[in-house]
């Protein structure tokens, strides 16, 4: 392989390089649907809490108590929030997608077609 063209090397550095940025973003996006089931296991456990149950939020490095519906909202916002993210990263994951399938087609067919003259 060592005759490969410096246009299909570079495709084939392309292909690397988009494979390695879908790895992120689909890492991304596990991290922050675990981050929304999370918080959704947070809001259940509040929903079925009394209503002057003592609550405590995380604000920064410090726990602060806060009312119930106080918590639910923030996380409502938070859940919201990461929801957004995740879609975000689900257009981009769909469109690197799209890119690495057409860059390995190209690739195929540069490397089938100095193989096989024949190639379709």
């Amino acid at each position: 392989m060592n005759n490969i063209s410096p246009k299909v090397q570079n495709q084939l550095a392309m292909l690397q390089q988009v494979q390695q940025q879908l790895q992120t973003i689909l890492q991304q996006k596990a991290q922050f649907e675990m981050a929304v089931r999370e918080a959704k296991r947070a809001q259940e456990e509040i929903a079925d809490s009394p209503e002057d149950a003592v609550m405590y939020m995380s604000v920064g490095t410090v726990m602060m108590q806060k009312k119930k519906e106080v918590v639910n909202t923030k996380l409502t916002e938070k859940v919201e929030t990461l929801e957004l993210r995740i879609k975000s990263l689900e257009k981009q994951e769909k469109m690197l997608q799209g890119k690495f399938e057409q860059l390995q087609a190209q690739i195929k067919a540069a490397i089938e077609g100095k193989g096989a003259p024949t190639a379709a």
